[in-house]
């Protein structure tokens, strides 16, 4: 594919704003993703077997058709409400999140639970879902046969026409079945059951956590507070046990797969081969270097083979089950950064390699199904600018990749089930949002809805994407917003909002680049604000983010003061009034930088932050870190208590009391740090708040932290 340049055309931009409303910090921290973000259309999806998709508007059903996105109203809330009341049914405030079932029925959900309705008879039906927290932790529904899977008390059950049948016995604190915390969901593991491809069979996690250290959670409403443990592998301690179980539905008993090896090894990407006498899993070994795909039998969970193994001196990281080609059992398709960068390898059912399909110096972000045929297999990507996104095709007899999309931005796709239309949803760092029904044949593309600029009414700051190189040379995406009413002449003060972790992406080519709307309020308080995106974030490739391995925090460091520097070299930059924040591994970063390199940032707010690797969780930790016991070096220089005496500046560190991330301890340490060498350390608690501070109190916090920079920067 033919890689173009994009940054003249969104390197400036800036909106003329005749209007002079003001934000509050309500709306820019409370409305930012809500009533002031681009409009989204809801539950906007295809209607399955009819050339069709709909969507929701002010209350209405809209429907319109796959070939020239003609659009008409099928259903109102009054007239659902209607026929609501005429069932004795609860009725509803607003539709959102209905769910096409066939071409005329769908699902929503009410005060009691799971609903059909039928567009051509006018009818309602009930499932037997009920409302979330009735019970049903861990819901996994079965779309053959409409079995469902939930778990109480630690175990798991299924439902099958209407019989509740309990799968496990054993569940406990020590034994857990729900899946939620497998693996501390790394590794692309999201959920904890497999349903086999015609509902037969149900594969399932047990995680026996015996082995990990109680950590302790204290609860503080209570009088007088009680703790709450949970169990919290700390890297180089113990981790849990993880095997895979199967329960077959049709006997009701349950084997379990015969993984051999290290206790400790991962078991991820399950997959079931399509005729569900087979499944996969890619067991990975603890430290993260060697990966086996093996193939289970699933009736006896005996071992058959391993397809194929990766190895990587740093870390291989599987996170994709195996794709088996639609119409086609005898082929998969696997994602692997073996050349560098992530890309779709075919392979024959033996594990041979048949062809590498895509291939680049971009990466495939995500596949998104086949065509009715299964020639084409569609994904999204980045071949046009590592903070663009595109829909693609290949061809997989022939390797032809196509890019389907138009349009200088970020694409995000859906496809039918023929392969034959794609809704898009687009934005850019100047378009705030535009839906468009595709024909991926032809390419031909209908717009069915553009948002309105959701801030045109507020005096907002500009806003620009760019580049600058590193100390390599490697180019670096930033984003800037300019103060309101921005002169040249005068000098600001900047604040550096960071975040520069693993699976992160702070600057895209998407509304306001990206952006936030707390960055507008900070641009009308006379702020600039910047982000870079340095080296350990993602989808520039293996050798960029692998480039923090054993290290994390210096390279990202030398790459945040290389922004630091072009900050300086702007004429309207004041360069003794920068200061810097983040949350997580941002606020790991935020005292990084206040510590290691003292003097440069004048203030700074580190959120919920990493303070010494050795608390951290093992499965993150020891990926990018190794063990602390393999190495001692690097975790040592990069333990934060070790530079606390070096703090110059202002800095605010702030914790969720109730953390289960990045554990309250971190921030706590370093402030005994602080005290025993002297340093004078802000800090605040939120009592209540896991890893991050949400809902209505989350103003409350970004006004603290928004106060701060204004009193001393």
């Amino acid at each position: 594919m033919k890689r173009i340049l994009i940054l003249t055309a969104i390197a400036v931009q800036t909106w003329a704003i005749a209007q002079e409303k003001l934000l509050t910090i309500q709306d820019a921290v409370l409305k930012g993703r809500t009533t002031l973000a681009p409009k989204r259309l809801s539950s906007l999806n295809f209607i399955p077997n009819r050339a069709k998709f709909s969507f929701v508007d002010n209350n209405i059903i809209k429907v319109g058709d796959n070939q020239n996105a003609q659009l008409t109203d099928a259903l109102s809330l009054k007239e659902l409400n209607t026929v609501l009341k005429a069932n004795n049914k609860d009725t509803l405030l607003s539709l959102n999140g209905l769910t096409w079932k066939s071409g005329n029925q769908f699902y929503f959900m009410n005060k009691s639970g799971e609903l059909i309705y039928d567009v051509d008879k006018k009818t309602i039906s009930e499932t037997d879902k009920k409302k979330e927290g009735q019970g049903l932790e861990s819901y996994n529904k079965e779309p053959v046969t409409g079995a469902y899977t939930f778990c109480k008390d630690y175990n798991l059950y299924v439902v099958k026409d209407g019989k509740e049948i309990q799968v496990t016995t054993d569940g406990s604190y020590e034994i857990v079945y729900t899946g939620k915390n497998v693996h501390q969901n790394e590794f692309g593991i999201n959920g904890g059951t497999f349903w086999s491809p015609k509902g037969n069979f149900l594969a399932f996690y047990r995680m026996d956590q015996s082995p990990v250290t109680d950590y302790p959670i204290i609860d503080w409403t209570s009088r007088p507070a009680k703790n709450v443990n949970i169990k919290y592998p700390m890297a180089g301690n113990n981790s849990h046990y993880v095997t895979l179980g199967i329960f077959d539905l049709k006997t009701n008993k349950t084997i379990y797969v015969k993984t051999e090896g290290d206790k400790e090894q991962y078991l991820t990407n399950v997959a079931w081969s399509p005729d569900e006498k087979n499944i996969y899993i890619a067991v990975l070994s603890r430290n993260q270097n060697d990966m086996k795909l093996n193939e289970y039998n699933a009736i006896t969970g005996e071992f058959v083979r391993t397809l194929f193994e990766e190895h990587d001196d740093k870390y291989t990281e599987p996170l994709h089950p195996m794709l088996f080609v639609k119409n086609n059992p005898s082929q998969f398709i696997w994602q692997s950064r073996r050349d560098g960068y992530n890309h779709f390898y075919l392979y024959s059912i033996k594990g041979s390699l048949i062809k590498q399909l895509t291939k680049g110096k971009w990466e495939v972000k995500a596949e998104n199904g086949f065509d009715e045929k299964g020639e084409r297999l569609f994904f999204h990507a980045n071949d046009q600018s590592p903070v663009n996104q595109d829909l693609y095709s290949v061809n997989l007899k022939n390797g032809e990749v196509k890019r389907i999309t138009n349009g200088n931005g970020f694409h995000s796709c859906i496809i039918d089930e023929k392969g034959e239309y794609a809704i898009d949803n687009f934005s850019s760092s100047t378009i705030p949002r535009e839906y468009y029904v595709i024909n991926t044949i032809t390419k031909k593309s209908t717009l069915i809805y553009k948002a309105d600029n959701p801030i045109k009414e507020y005096k907002t700051g500009s806003w620009n994407l760019f580049t600058i190189k590193n100390n390599e040379g490697t180019d670096l995406y930033c984003r800037l917003f300019k103060p309101v009413n921005f002169d040249s002449t005068k000098k600001y003060p900047v604040l550096v909002y960071l975040y520069n972790g693993p699976h992160s992406q702070m600057v895209t080519n998407t509304w306001m680049a990206g952006g936030e709307l707390w960055y507008q309020y900070m641009a009308q308080k006379g702020f600039i604000v910047f982000t870079l995106d340095g080296r350990g974030t993602s989808y520039r490739g293996k050798a960029f983010e692998q480039a923090t391995h054993r290290q994390l925090g210096a390279k990202e460091m030398e790459d945040q003061l290389k922004g630091v520097d072009y900050l300086k070299s702007l004429p309207y930059v004041d360069g003794s009034r920068i200061g810097v924040h983040g949350w997580s591994f941002g606020g790991f970063m935020t005292t990084t930088l206040m510590t290691r390199s003292p003097g440069t940032f004048k203030v700074g707010a580190a959120g919920g932050p990493v303070i010494d690797w050795t608390y951290y969780e093992i499965m993150y930790t020891e990926r990018y870190m190794d063990s602390p016991q393999d190495n001692k070096e690097g975790y040592e220089k990069n333990n934060l208590l070790n530079y606390t005496d070096q703090l110059k500046g202002k800095l605010l560190m702030i914790h969720g009391a109730q953390d289960p991330v990045v554990v309250w301890q971190h921030s706590v340490l370093y402030q005994k740090k602080a005290v025993d060498k002297g340093v004078q350390l802000d800090y605040y608690l939120y009592p209540g708040h896991e890893h991050n501070v949400l809902g209505k109190d989350r103003a409350h916090l970004m006004e603290k932290i928004t106060n701060y920079f204004i009193e001393h920067l």
